[in-house]
């Protein structure tokens, strides 16, 4: 890892946590070791919003609905996996001997990033994480070619608001191991299903029943 650490110019003071941030849970399961990298992920997840949320009301004009629309573009699962992988983070994951790095889910190497940054948060304080974030994430923000949209919720949720209609998500299904799960949620306007989404964790799923149902209302 003394490679990523030096690309971060950060010096890590406690590496068992950035072992914990990089740890799969069939890796886990099989060296029978504490924890994985989720609860990192959590609090990382938290910071990275406090970050982007501040860089925008200090160097955006947007009002709060746009900038709660562009925080979401580049805080969400396309864009944390991009942030992955501009760090090529993929080849320190640490997975069990059934695993694969290779072709590992998009959500996985998404959240591994937001681990990162959990476990940098906790070893070096608030500081080095948001000049860590900034120093990665801006690059991305302030290039008018990068897009990472994939809030179709929100984009939904003001077209129901706008028509005064009811909106629900609901999960019909969860199937697979504690380390590979899929879920499918339904969505539906009115008591309506207007999409059903499938993704390895019910936000991903969620975003893709409400893309299927915005595209549905386009073609009417």
């Amino acid at each position: 890892m003394e490679e990523l650490f030096e690309k971060l110019k950060i010096k890590p003071k406690d590496m068992n946590l950035y072992k914990t941030a990089f740890s799969h849970s069939s890796y886990v399961n099989e060296h029978k070791v504490k924890n994985d990298y989720e609860r990192l992920e959590f609090l990382g997840d938290a910071v990275l919003d406090l970050v982007v949320a501040d860089y925008l009301f200090t160097n955006h004009k947007d009002t709060e609905g746009e900038m709660t629309k562009v925080r979401a573009s580049y805080v969400c699962e396309n864009a944390n996996y991009s942030y992955a992988n501009s760090l090529h983070l993929q080849k320190y994951i640490l997975v069990g001997n059934g695993e694969s790095k290779e072709g590992m889910k998009k959500a996985i190497v998404a959240d591994i990033f937001e681990a990162l940054i959990g476990a940098i948060y906790i070893d070096l304080g608030y500081a080095t994480a948001r000049k860590t974030i900034l120093k990665v994430i801006v690059p991305f923000i302030e290039d008018p070619n990068t897009t990472f949209f994939s809030d179709y919720k929100s984009t939904l949720q003001e077209y129901v608001q706008t028509e005064q209609k009811s909106l629900e998500y609901k999960l019909i299904k969860e199937e697979g191991p504690a380390h590979d799960k899929r879920f499918t949620i339904e969505v539906t306007i009115d008591g309506i299903i207007y999409g059903e989404g499938i993704g390895t964790s019910k936000k991903e799923a969620e975003q893709e029943a409400a893309r299927k149902a915005l595209n549905k209302m386009v073609k009417k």
